[in-house]
């Protein structure tokens, strides 16, 4: 059955590929390219520029993990952890797990790291629902809200979902519970049974739902990186010649971000965040050239950010496998 599923999950990237390209080419691809020729060089700068939001979120995950590992190197992290999710075939939870191993490097106790990462998932959507309510509001207020209302309905629908998983988690003992499962499973010797220490994760994960200021400046962090990452459509419609406002290019961004995060089963959200951003960026008076022409340039700037991603995680992979490395690691030990 898994076998069946990773070879879905590989087939559905080329197949949304092609479907791009073949939406794309239907609709014009002589004026989507002249429009973005006429920009130049200068939308490369975007792929910069998303560090900026990425390190505000990085900034939350420090929150959470209270300094025991420094801004840069999360942010380094976090930037892998999108990589992996937006760009690799794995299942929606791909990020958070190689973000939990990479942090092991600098905070070796797996158990504190594992709780800040399931307790920043549960941040980051609270920020998508805040940030998703702020684009309705921005769209309905800007009277170009038509159709708008079934996302709004959907959003509220969707909330108690959230809302049950916070309360479950936050009465605790439910990783013991999930250790005591597998040992009856797999068998108390079996790797992923010594794996998992239910009690002392189910410990941190209380310690720090116990502290709502932390969990508040964290979502403070990253409502601040997604508000700053609207920029990036504000920014890339400028260069095209079909500038909006602040207020608009928020309302792009937030429902196009909840569009994509109800089809969290479409690998790298292929097409939906195209015909999404395409959507939303007519419906605030965007030509159908650049509405078509931003999408992809916001897959530009996600693919190069995230190969470079990628590329240093392997770079760093490797250096770390070195002689000299593994012994001195051995000495810190």
């Amino acid at each position: 059955m898994n076998f069946v599923l990773r070879a879905l999950r590989w087939a559905a990237l080329p197949a949304g590929i092609v479907a791009l390209i073949a939406f794309v080419a239907h609709q014009g691809a002589g004026d989507v390219i002249a429009i973005i020729d006429r920009a130049g060089w200068t939308l490369l700068w975007l792929v910069p520029f998303h560090a900026l939001p990425l390190l505000l979120d990085a900034q939350g995950w420090c929150v959470l993990l209270a300094g025991r590992a420094s801004l840069g190197f999360l942010w380094w992290v976090a930037a892998v952890r999108e990589a992996v999710s937006r760009l690799l075939p794995v299942a929606s939870i791909g990020g958070e797990v190689v973000g939990v191993r990479l942090a092991r490097w600098r905070v070796r106790d797996e158990t504190v790291v594992m709780a800040s990462v399931i307790v920043e998932v549960l941040v980051t959507i609270a920020v998508q629902y805040a940030f998703s309510a702020l684009g309705i509001l921005l769209a309905l207020g800007s009277k170009r809200g038509a159709g708008i209302e079934s996302i709004a309905l959907g959003l509220v629908l969707s909330l108690p979902l959230p809302v049950l998983a916070f309360a479950l988690l936050r009465r605790g003992g439910w990783f013991q519970a999930i250790a005591r499962f597998a040992g009856r499973v797999f068998g108390e010797t079996h790797p992923l049974t010594r794996g998992i220490d239910g009690p002392r994760l189910d410990a941190a994960l209380d310690a720090l739902l116990r502290q709502p200021s932390t969990q508040l400046r964290a979502f403070a962090w990253q409502l601040s990186g997604y508000l700053l990452g609207a920029l990036e459509v504000w920014w890339a419609l400028a260069l095209l010649g079909h500038p909006v406002s602040i207020g608009d290019a928020i309302a792009i961004e937030a429902l196009t971000q909840a569009v994509r995060h109800a089809a969290f089963m479409v690998p790298a959200g292929l097409v939906v965040q195209e015909a999404a951003v395409m959507l939303f960026a007519t419906m605030c008076g965007v030509g159908m050239d650049a509405a078509i022409a931003l999408p992809l340039i916001k897959r530009m700037r996600e693919t190069v950010f995230g190969c470079i991603a990628l590329a240093t995680w392997q770079i760093a992979e490797i250096a770390r496998r070195r002689p000299g490395r593994r012994n001195l690691a051995a000495q810190k030990k």
